[in-house]
Parts: C-alpha cells; structure tokens; sequence
C-alpha cells in the first residue's frame, strides 16, 4: 500500500510505517490541485490542516482506502462523504488530550492568579500586590461543554482540587468517576468557570453568543481550548466589558484560518484588539494540544491504527 504525507510530523509515522511494509511519499509544498491530480496513486494518505478534503478530492482519490488526520478533529474533512466511499477516517485525540487537559488548567490558574499582568508589571518594576490578589480554585464549579477526550482530560487534572465538575454532552450516560453529567441548564445555573471541549460541527458553530451567555445564573469565567468557531468574538467582548464574563483563556479564535496557520490576512477586527488589550484575557496561538511529548504520541496514534486496521 502508498501513503502521501501531506504535512510534517514526528519522524516515527514514516519510520514505523516503512518497517510495517508501507511505500511512503512525502509532498509537504504542491498545491491541492496537484495533489489532487496524483492522489488516486495513493491508497491512503497522512494529513493534518493542509487544506479541506472535499468531494471533488476524495473522488480524484479512486483507490484510496483511508485518511490519517494527526490531530483531534475531522472537520476538515468530508466525513460523510468518505464514509459513503467507504475511506476509513483515522484520527488521534488520544494522542494530545493530556496536553490540551494541562494546558486548560495552565490558563485557568494563570486567570485567577493574574500571572500574566503580574509578571508584566513586575518587570516594568511595579509591585503592586492588592491589586494582583488572586482567586482560589476550591468551592467553585467547573462546567464542562463536551465531555470526550478532552473534556476527560481536564476532568481528570481537576482531581486535586476541591472543586465541582459538571458537564453537558449531547451523548447520554457518559460520566465518570472525575465529572457528574448535567442539562445544559443546570450547567448553566452552577457553572463558575465554563470550559469548551467540542468539535467544529453545526451544532457548537457560533455556540457561545450573546443569547447562550445571558443564560447563565451568575457571570463566569471562560477557557476554549477546542475550535475558535465556537466563539463568537464580538459577543465574548461585549459579555467581558458587562461583566458578564469575568475572564477568558482563549487557546484558539474564530479569525484562524482552516489550516490554523497565520491569523489575519487583513485588517485586525475591532474585538481582537480588546483582547489583545485585557488584563483578563490570556491568548495563545492553538497550541493547547502541540507539546513535544503529544506530537510523538498523536504520530504513535496514527501508526498504531493504520497497524490495526491494515497490517
């Protein structure tokens, strides 16, 4: 069988799959168009947010058996479509859901203890200390939205302290030891710091808007680490500049390309530049889940499924 890896990852996905038996090509540069003239050479093929497998794609791709996404989601993909075809979609959440888990408890602590101003202002030598008295974790209820790998994950950092974890999931009966399964609205009447832990599907697109946050009981504290389009920006704004929302951790933006490289290819919109402006706003640039350790085990990922289903 040929693969085509379309993006870099760690070495050990083409080294493993060389020893397994697997002819393995690597197109890191051409363009999908060129691709997509090749690609029915290919009985599988490796990406990560090159660019969105499509149907015009996936019917170039004649003998194409799967599709390796080296990451969490599908949504670049056209899954029904695939799966009409009868492509196998392989994906690896298991390979970076302990570093998405650390990374939401690394923003919240870093908000309720004012880290990132503190640090700022020391080194501009200011010391200010009653105006950088944090807040505690314990007594507080922590609700999740999604409750799969990820939401699993933060759960389960969440053990060392004495706090609540709630979750809403549109799957029934999935709780654990770790978190208790709730309605939206119970979520929504205890919920003090709200954590997003779904994928890009109609369903949680635009999902964090003006109407969904005034139905919270009481303002809260906001971490999305899971896909920028869940989040409405302008909303958000609007929603910390009432005090509706108390903070926000934001790992990935509603601006991100698909193939969540660069942000803004024109003129910065008015609500990031809040953002970028608030002492109670942390971003970083959609690397919740990119640690050294999670790009070795989202590579073992893919190798060990390709193992299982084609060797």
């Amino acid at each position: 069988m040929k693969i085509l890896h379309l993006d870099t990852n760690h070495p050990l996905l083409i080294n493993q799959l060389n020893t397994l038996g697997f002819t393995n090509d690597e197109d890191y540069t051409s363009s999908k168009d060129t691709i997509e003239k090749i690609i029915h050479e290919y009985d599988g093929f490796v990406i990560r947010s090159r660019f969105k497998i499509d149907r015009q794609f996936l019917d170039a791709a004649k003998h194409l058996k799967f599709i390796g996404r080296v990451g969490a989601g599908l949504e670049n993909i056209d899954c029904d479509y695939a799966t009409q075809k009868g492509i196998k979609l392989i994906a690896a959440p298991e390979g970076n859901r302990n570093a998405v888990g650390e990374h939401s408890l690394a923003m919240l602590l870093s908000l309720f203890n004012k880290l990132n101003k503190a640090d700022r202002e020391v080194r501009q030598g200011k010391w200010q200390r009653e105006d950088n008295r944090g807040l505690e974790l314990d007594g507080k209820t922590v609700g999740l939205i999604g409750y799969g790998n990820m939401g699993k994950a933060f759960a389960k950092k969440l053990r060392g302290f004495d706090v609540d974890v709630i979750f809403y999931d549109i799957k029934a009966n999935v709780g654990d030891e770790n978190a208790k399964q709730a309605s939206l609205q119970e979520l929504k009447d205890r919920t003090d710091i709200l954590s997003l832990h779904t994928p890009e599907t109609p369903l949680t697109i635009n999902m964090v808007n003006s109407e969904f946050i005034k139905g919270f009981k009481k303002p809260f504290w906001l971490i999305n680490t899971a896909r920028g389009k869940s989040v409405v920006t302008k909303d958000l704004v609007s929603a910390l500049d009432k005090g509706l929302i108390l903070g926000a951790g934001l790992d990935v933006l509603e601006y991100e390309k698909s193939s969540f490289e660069n942000l803004f290819t024109n003129k910065m919109p008015e609500a990031f530049k809040y953002l970028i402006s608030a002492d109670n706003v942390i971003l970083t640039p959609h690397v919740a889940g990119w640690t050294k350790e999670s790009k070795e085990k989202l590579a073992q990922t893919i190798v060990d499924k390709i193992k299982a289903d084609f060797c």
